[in-house]
């Protein structure tokens, strides 16, 4: 029972920031969001900065979960590409509201260096993670060809979330990683 209210509190709160934005995040407007008696999230997370920094560490676990383990198996470039196209209409799609809340975070918290060490933090794991999936699919050069897929895909999702949320990602990200696999 503890555990599901913490969870609605964090779904609330993710809900708050990618609807409304970081400023309009309070304890209080996540508890009404998530239909919980006042005081609940305060329960769970005593300031404003736990709250933060509680939300941050269960994105990162949601966005995990984004990845399909079949892209780990056995990696090649054919299946990085349908992995990043699948993770990317996930962010755009029925996880939307959470990309933007990160979105929000990387921008509002940017001069708070302690808040956003642990989004710096998921992206590094994100990246080392993406740097072994992409030597494991031999593409060459796997540290600067993970960063390009990575800063494609947030341009993608970016561009999803704000201009066009039909967007095919599928051309464009496979073409960068043909484009990558071929430097071999």
């Amino acid at each position: 029972m503890a555990a599901a209210t913490r969870e609605r509190a964090l779904e609330a709160a993710v809900e708050v920031l990618g609807t409304a934005g970081v400023r309009a995040l309070s304890h209080a407007r996540v508890d009404q969001r998530a239909g919980l008696p006042a005081g609940s999230t305060s329960n769970w997370f005593r300031t404003r900065r736990a709250l933060l920094a509680g939300i941050i560490d269960w994105m990162a676990e949601l966005e995990r979960a984004d990845f399909t383990p079949e892209v780990l198996e056995q990696p090649t470039p054919d299946s990085i590409t349908e992995g990043l196209c699948a993770v990317l209409l996930v962010q755009t799609g029925p996880a939307a509201t959470r990309t933007r809340a990160r979105y929000a975070l990387f921008v509002e918290l940017a001069a708070d260096p302690e808040l956003l060490e642990p989004l710096r933090r998921q992206r590094r794991e994100f990246e080392q993670w993406t740097d072994r999936l992409v030597a494991a699919a031999g593409i060459p050069d796997p540290v600067p060809a993970a960063r390009a897929l990575m800063a494609l895909s947030d341009g993608l999702a970016l561009h999803r979330l704000t201009v066009d949320p039909e967007l095919d990602v599928r051309p464009a990200v496979e073409r960068a990683v043909r484009a990558l696999a071929a430097t071999a």
